[in-house]
């Protein structure tokens, strides 16, 4: 069987038959009327208390900077443009202005190991007095101890234990000599060591002399002379052990010099810090430490200070003896509320500076510098989420730092196992800190889902509202946060006109004509950006026509793509129709998302029908252009089909559907109703109207169902209408359950007051069918039959010709396979 297309030679009414009528022009647009906002000005407003519209996220907050156990960190959820940061900042300053500041933090030098610098914690604003004073001590104690150690008292007692030490080495040379005398023996000293020579009348013997002496003499002087080398030799083993009783004295003459220089200064120190117990004991040790440097320095041997001009106070480092005043809260007086905007390992946990000194790298703990978790130990951190998971360790830092309750500070190239040289390592500090987290819900339901530790360590979600409903109460409310964001920004007030305009916008950002939208970022930018254009205009208030050229602007900022876009419709490079009438060919409507900006742009949408095994082909996902919600959408179609068609036959049809001149990719199922009114066209072989466009979901009863973005699709098709020239029967079709989402252009709304263009709500797959062709969907009967002559009646009778034509089809295939039967005889 072959259907002809059926010609519809005049339009009529189009809810003659289907009882759908255009919205009027009220329930496309919330429009506040500035008369009933009972003032002139914002100034005539008072600031708004508290937070509006987020008591949920407040709480929470409020709960999670409260709780004192552990594990009780927070993680603010929403979009980045709901001015979270905003809204935490407050809050957490509200509170910490109740709570007293926190220690300071000093690193000092580990006198024992000083790879591993000690930390002291002190009362906030002690650690910049202790600095400050050890900075004094550390420039003056090298000038004191020179000065002690150039004293003539101790040059004094360093050159009797010097001389004494030599007159005792002369005293027993002396004896040797005087027993080498009485056995006419002289006893010679030189470079190359000693030695006893034999004399005779006071002169020592030549060799040949002695040679030429009686043999017994020879022997009697051989004899003596062994013997006063012994002696001389014994001699010369005890000066070590003179000289080191001498440097022994030399030492305690220094340590008890340098300790006289160095215990008066200490004392003065550990009376101004007599309360703190951790400094008085650092003071001890740094004075024995101090004390001991400067006899090593020095040493012991032989020679004095004066003698040793090399030598002198200003080598003993005066900088081991100076503190490292990590976190210095003298200026504070609350709790800290720290944003870190760079969450880096190093920005987290704090960094180990080096300096080049003749090509070598060194450090000590004066080059150690905090993080922010140092800064905020005490008080509150707030952290963007998606920085801190982009950044090497730095989410893995955190987390130990939290699990551990303690700040261990390791360069980030030990961490990786990347560098294995020597270097620092600070004693730990103990951390009590609120760490907020801020970002998308996403991030916050993966690391639920993906990392166990992330529940345990940040328990409280604050989920940020992200529109609020538009109630009578809630207006005046809004309308005082309006005034507060302005007076906040230092703005000039609004009118009354102005704020109206700001009302209705906030709705339109709501993308909901019953609520208005929180995002407090988005509307003081529109604030600020009013305020510009009312200063052009040099008035002091800003008026209602300011509001609307601030958003004009804001949208032909963004509007290059869209125009360039339009442009290649109208001139025909990509193909839309909108008048006359196609089988099956509609126009559907996307939304484009940038970002910064969203728009509207129809797609054409066509289907091909033929006789096959029941498959609905989906162009898009065939390629991998269609993303998986798009691909429910259009296996929804085949269960449609089979439900409402063919309950008790097969569906013997192979159809295709694509989105034409699409070569990005599409997602979503919002075409899915508009998918199904082209499949059912081709399969009747019905023309569908080309200057009515559709958007919407479907489901396999047949029900229209709402859909996103629907106010930019809607301004997308009337636009192009606009540009090619209203005919006064072009519209868009869109499901009832979005009329309460209306929020259109002005430009729009005054198109459908004039009677230029339409918007129509449908509820169903029939009323827009009915509304598409101008014929009667018709409704089944007892035989399972649709009313003869409408839509679905001839959907209906060309499935069953396609099951007929496939049955028979495949019957004579069998046949043509069979082989021949022999005749019986």
């Amino acid at each position: 069987m072959v259907f002809a297309s059926r010609k519809i030679t005049s339009l009529g009414p189009v809810d003659a038959v289907t009882g759908v009528k255009p919205l009027p022009p009220e329930k496309l647009r919330w429009v506040c009327d500035p008369a009933s906002l009972k003032f002139r000005t914002t100034e005539d407003i008072r600031d708004i208390e508290g937070v509006l519209g987020q008591e949920r996220a407040v709480d929470a907050l409020k709960f999670g900077a409260s709780m004192p156990y552990q594990g009780y960190n927070i993680y603010a959820l929403g979009p980045e443009w709901l001015d979270k940061h905003g809204v935490i900042t407050r809050l957490l300053k509200e509170r910490a202005a109740t709570e007293a500041p926190p220690p300071d933090w000093c690193y000092v030098h580990n006198f024992s190991d000083p790879n591993k610098p000690a930390v002291l914690q002190l009362p906030h604003g002690r650690g910049a007095e202790f600095r400050h004073e050890m900075l004094l001590f550390s420039e003056d104690i090298p000038h004191a101890l020179q000065s002690v150690f150039d004293s003539d008292e101790y040059q004094t007692q360093s050159r009797m234990i010097v001389d004494e030490f030599r007159t005792r080495q002369q005293q027993a040379a002396a004896e040797v000599d005087i027993e080498a005398r009485k056995k006419s023996i002289s006893l010679k000293v030189g470079p190359m060591g000693f030695a006893f020579v034999p004399m005779r009348d006071g002169q020592p013997l030549t060799t040949h002399e002695f040679a030429a002496l009686p043999e017994g003499e020879r022997k009697k002087f051989d004899q003596d002379i062994d013997w006063l080398q012994k002696k001389f030799s014994d001699l010369l083993q005890k000066i070590p052990l003179w000289v080191r009783e001498l440097q022994e004295r030399q030492r305690s003459l220094n340590k008890e010099t340098a300790s006289h220089a160095v215990s008066q200064p200490v004392e003065e120190l550990k009376k101004k810090f007599h309360d703190l117990p951790a400094i008085t004991a650092y003071l001890g040790t740094a004075e024995k430490d101090l004390v001991e440097s400067v006899s090593l320095l020095l040493g012991g041997v032989e020679q004095s200070v004066a003698e040793q001009p090399d030598k002198n106070m200003a080598t003993v480092q005066p900088s081991r003896y100076q503190v490292n005043l990590l976190v210095d809260n003298s200026g504070a007086a609350t709790a800290p509320v720290i944003y870190e905007d760079l969450p880096s390992y190093d920005h987290l946990l704090g960094r180990i500076e080096h300096r080049s000194e003749m090509g070598t790298l060194l450090t000590n703990f004066l080059l150690i510098r905090p993080g922010s978790l140092h800064k905020a130990n005490g008080g509150y951190l707030i952290i963007d989420m998606l920085k801190l998971l982009t950044a090497p360790l730095a989410y893995e830092g955190l987390k130990n730092s939290l699990k551990s309750g303690e700040i261990r500070m390791e360069p980030l190239g030990h961490a990786l196992g990347l560098i294995s040289t020597m270097t620092l390592e600070p004693a730990p500090i103990p951390l009590s800190v609120k760490v907020v987290l801020v970002g998308e819900r996403i991030l916050y339901y993966l690391l639920g889902t993906l990392d166990p530790e992330f529940p345990q360590l940040f328990k409280v979600a604050a989920d940020f509202e992200e529109d609020m409903d538009r109630k009578e109460e809630v207006l005046p409310l809004y309308v005082r946060m309006i005034a507060t964001l302005a007076r906040r920004e230092g703005l000039m007030p609004l009118g009354n006109e102005a704020v109206a305009s700001v009302l209705g916008h906030s709705a339109r950002l709501a993308g909901d004509g019953e609520k208005f939208s929180m995002r407090l970022e988005t509307i003081t930018d529109l604030l600020r950006e009013a305020h510009f254009f009312a200063q052009q205009e040099h008035r002091k208030i800003v008026q209602g026509a300011d509001v609307e050229a601030a958003i004009q602007a804001q949208e032909k900022r963004h509007s290059r793509l869209y125009e360039r876009l339009l442009k290649e419709t109208q001139r025909g490079t990509i193909l839309i129709d909108t008048k006359g009438r196609k089988t099956g060919q509609l126009n559907g409507l996307s939304v484009i998302d940038l970002g910064a900006c969203a728009f509207g742009h129809p797609s054409r949408i066509t289907a091909r029908v033929g006789m096959g095994r029941g498959k609905v082909v989906d162009i898009e996902r065939e390629v991998e252009l269609g993303g998986p919600l798009h691909s429910k959408g259009v296996l929804i179609l085949s269960g449609y089909l089979h439900s409402h068609y063919l309950i008790d036959k097969p569906l013997s049809l192979t159809a295709s559907l694509v989105f034409e001149q699409s070569y990005g990719g599409v997602d979503g199922d919002s075409a899915s109703l508009a998918e199904l009114c082209t499949l059912l066209s081709a399969i009747a072989d019905v023309p569908l109207r080309q200057d009515l466009a559709l958007t919407g979901s479907v489901n396999q009863q047949g029900e229209a169902q709402a859909i996103g973005g629907v106010n930019e699709k809607i301004e997308g098709f009337f636009d192009l209408c606009d540009a090619r020239g209203l005919s006064g029967t072009q519209g868009v079709l869109i499901p009832e359950s979005n009329v309460k989402h209306l929020m259109l252009r002005a430009r729009v709304v005054s198109a459908v007051q004039a009677g230029r263009f339409h918007i129509y709500p449908v509820s169903t797959v029939d009323q827009t069918l009915e509304t598409l062709t101008g014929m009667a969907a018709g409704i089944r009967n007892d035989e399972g039959l649709f009313a003869e002559g409408s839509f679905n009646r001839r959907v209906q009778e060309r499935l069953e010709d396609f099951a007929r034509s496939q049955k028979a089809y495949m019957i004579s295939a069998q046949t043509e396979e069979e082989p021949a039967k022999p005749l019986m005889h």
